[in-house]
C-alpha cells in the first residue's frame, strides 16, 4: 500500500452513492424481521457476516493482509464500530423512524465541524454551508416535527458521533492499511464484542429470521465495503453530504416496496439532499502559481 493517495471527490461521491442504496437494502430486509429478533442479534449477525465473508476472501486470496503492525488502531476502529452499531438500533427500536433516521444524518455535521482539527482540511464555505442545508433537508424529508431530549434521542446522537470518528478513522487507516484489513479487524472485534450479548437474548430463530439477518448482514458488509473505499479516495469534508442519498433511496424503496407515499414536506427535504450533494461534488480549483 502506497502513503499517498490521489483525491477523487466524484470516484469517492459515486461510491458513498452505491453504500447509500446498499445500506437502504439493509434496513429494508430487516423490515420483514419478526418482532421478537432483539437487536443485540441484529449487530451480532451483522459482525459475523463481516468476519467470515472478509476472513474466507483473505484466506483463499491474499492471507498476509490478516495481520497488521497497527492492529491497535484497527482494534480501536471495531470497537468504536461496536458503539455505533449499538446506539444506532438501539435508537431505532427507542425513537420514532422518523426521528430516528434524522439523527443518523447528525453525523455530517459532527465531520465539518471536527474535520479542520482532525485532519487539518479547509472545508470552505461553500461545503459548510451544503452540509448544513442537507441537514435541513433531511429533517424536512424525515417528516420530524418535535426534538426533545430523551434517552433515545442520546442513542442516535451517540451513533452519529461514532459514525464521525469512524470517518476519520477509516481516513487514517486507509493511508496504511487495506480495506480487506480493516474489514476483517472490525468484524472480529465487533463479533467479539457482541458474542456475549447474542448468547444471552438466544432464542430459537426460525429459518426465516435467520436468512433474512444473513441477508442482511451480507449487504450491510458491502456496503462497509464501499464505504471505506470512498474516504480513501475522497476528502472527509467534501464527501461529508453524500451519505443524505439514503432518505432518496429510503424514499423510493418505501413507496414501490412498502406502499407509503412521500409527503411535499418529504419531496422538498429530497431536493435539498440532491441540491447540496451536486454544490460539493464540484472540483476545486487549484490555487494559481
Amino acid at each position: 500500500m502506497t502513503a499517498q493517495t490521489v483525491i477523487n471527490n466524484r470516484y469517492g461521491a459515486a461510491l458513498l452513492l452505491a453504500a447509500a442504496a446498499v445500506f437502504t437494502a439493509d434496513v429494508s430486509v430487516l423490515r420483514f424481521l419478526s418482532s421478537e429478533v432483539p437487536f443485540a442479534l441484529i449487530v451480532f449477525f451483522r459482525s459475523l457476516c463481516q468476519l467470515v465473508i472478509v476472513a474466507l476472501w483473505l484466506i483463499l486470496c491474499r492471507p498476509a493482509l490478516l495481520r497488521s503492525s497497527r492492529w491497535p488502531m484497527l482494534m480501536l476502529r471495531g470497537l468504536t464500530s461496536l458503539v455505533c452499531w449499538w446506539f444506532y438500533y438501539a435508537s431505532f427500536r427507542t425513537l420514532d423512524l422518523s426521528l430516528a433516521s434524522t439523527l443518523t444524518f447528525t453525523t455530517s455535521l459532527f465531520v465539518v465541524a471536527m474535520a479542520p482539527f482532525v485532519l487539518g482540511e479547509k472545508i470552505g464555505m461553500r461545503r459548510g454551508l451544503t452540509t448544513v442545508l442537507g441537514f435541513i433537508g433531511v429533517v424536512l424529508a424525515s417528516g420530524a416535527t418535535s426534538f426533545s431530549v430523551e434517552t433515545g434521542v442520546l442513542f442516535g446522537l451517540g451513533s452519529a458521533f461514532a459514525a464521525a470518528v469512524l470517518i476519520f478513522q477509516n481516513r487514517v487507516l486507509a493511508r496504511t492499511e487495506h480495506t480487506a484489513t480493516i474489514m476483517f479487524w472490525i468484524g472480529l472485534v465487533a463479533s467479539a464484542g457482541t458474542l456475549p450479548g447474542a448468547l444471552a437474548v438466544w432464542t430459537g430463530l426460525s429459518l426465516g429470521d435467520g436468512l433474512l439477518l444473513l441477508t442482511a448482514g451480507t449487504l450491510a458488509t458491502l456496503g462497509m465495503l464501499l464505504t471505506v473505499e470512498a474516504y480513501r479516495f475522497g476528502e472527509v469534508s467534501g464527501l461529508a453530504p453524500f451519505p443524505y442519498a439514503r432518505i432518496l433511496f429510503a424514499l423510493a424503496i418505501g413507496y414501490l416496496v412498502f406502499a407509503e407515499v412521500a409527503t411535499p414536506r418529504e419531496l422538498t427535504g429530497a431536493g435539498i439532499i440532491v441540491i447540496c450533494g451536486l454544490l460539493a461534488s464540484e472540483r476545486r480549483r487549484p490555487a494559481a502559481s
